[in-house]
């Protein structure tokens, strides 16, 4: 089999499939071999490696290899509003005030991935990301006097650290594909939206760089080889957990916040185009639940209240190159094709692996 990778961004995974097969493969080989006389083998497919794929999970790192992955990812979002307040006498007779708001968001974020085969079947993962954001905001109102406003804001520090675990469960044999069960655990160690300044309306000075909740994240892979081609899809459920704020935010008391959890699919497929090139084409639809809120107002009484659910669709594209066996070069774009996906979303990753034990 001739190496596929597939690459996935902010989510999207990366999957090198390796002409060798693991050291499960070669100790499974060897029983075969010493079967009795007259006893047919067993016809076990030859096992992908998968050098690194992070957030989805894949057939995994051999056991006592080290895999590598320096990262550096961009993400632009933009959000172009015209607002009409006031009332419509005919469709083309407005009486009111039109609020036009254009606000661009850029994030940097720089990150190191650490994976570890601990077993053939057992991989662990660790990433722990630096982050840069960079918000405008330009919003207009016409009047007799005319008004607008342009505000900037950004903010940069250590990310939310991540740890996780695969397992794959069971070995692709008679036309089966691989199963891989993950698990993700993201921590608080970035700066969240309850830590940062504020002003005395309760209006952020800086922004965060991380979510500020705990959260874990189980999650399915499938991949299914079929040379020179690798399916692939994954489904997960990410639960963020609600969390006691008792925070004074301007003149609101917000007393606990529970972030909405999200289900989270993804599909495609990777393709080798050569020996050392490939290319991948893929779809993720994350579906965001409501966020519930609960604060107390200035008469004393506790007040709910729900934000709207978000669904977030990007396609994927992805192409790699290995630069040597234990090197290889990954670039991904991810394209938001619903409203609240980001407008683009790039990443560089450069993995490299070492046997370690």
């Amino acid at each position: 089999m001739i190496p596929i990778t597939l690459t996935r961004v902010a989510g999207l995974a990366f999957l090198f499939v390796a002409s060798h097969v693991s050291a499960q493969d070669i100790n499974n080989q060897e029983a075969v071999g010493q079967q009795p006389v007259g006893q047919a083998p067993d016809i076990e497919q030859e096992q992908p490696e998968i050098q690194a794929i992070p957030d989805i999970g894949g057939v995994l790192t051999p056991k006592g290899r080290l895999v590598i992955e320096p990262e550096l990812q961009y993400s632009h979002a933009s959000v172009n509003r015209l607002t009409f307040r006031g009332v419509e006498i005919l469709s083309t007779f407005l009486i009111g005030v039109f609020e036009a708001e254009d606000a661009d968001r850029d994030t940097w974020t720089a990150a190191v991935t650490g994976r570890l085969g601990v077993t053939d079947r057992l991989e662990l993962e660790l990433k722990v990301p630096y982050v840069y954001r960079d918000d405008t905001l330009y919003a207009t109102v016409p009047d007799v006097q005319g008004f607008s406003t342009d505000r900037g804001l950004s903010g940069n520090g250590l990310g939310d650290i991540e740890v996780a675990a695969h397992y794959q469960l069971n070995r692709g044999q008679d036309g089966w594909p691989y199963f891989i069960g993950n698990l993700r655990y993201k921590s608080t160690t970035g700066e969240g939206p309850f830590d940062i300044r504020r002003d005395s309306d309760g209006i952020e000075q800086e922004l965060a760089t991380g979510s500020g909740f705990h959260s874990l994240e189980p999650s399915l892979t499938m991949l299914f080889p079929s040379d020179p081609a690798v399916y692939f899809a994954n489904i997960g459920y990410l639960y963020n957990m609600e969390d006691d704020i008792d925070e004074s935010v301007g003149d609101v008391f917000v007393d606990e916040v529970d972030p909405g959890d999200a289900v989270r699919v993804s599909f495609g497929m990777a393709y080798s185009i050569n020996e050392r090139s490939s290319f991948t084409l893929g779809y993720k639809n994350d579906f965001i639940d409501k966020t519930t809120t609960r604060f107390t107002d200035d008469d004393g009484d506790s007040v709910s209240t729900r934000s709207t659910s978000l669904n977030i669709g990007s396609l994927l594209l992805g192409w790699s190159y290995q630069l040597s066996p234990d090197t290889s070069v990954n670039l991904g774009l991810e394209l938001g094709v619903t409203d609240d996906a980001p407008d683009t979303l790039l990443t560089l990753r450069i993995p490299f692996g070492m046997n370690v034990f």
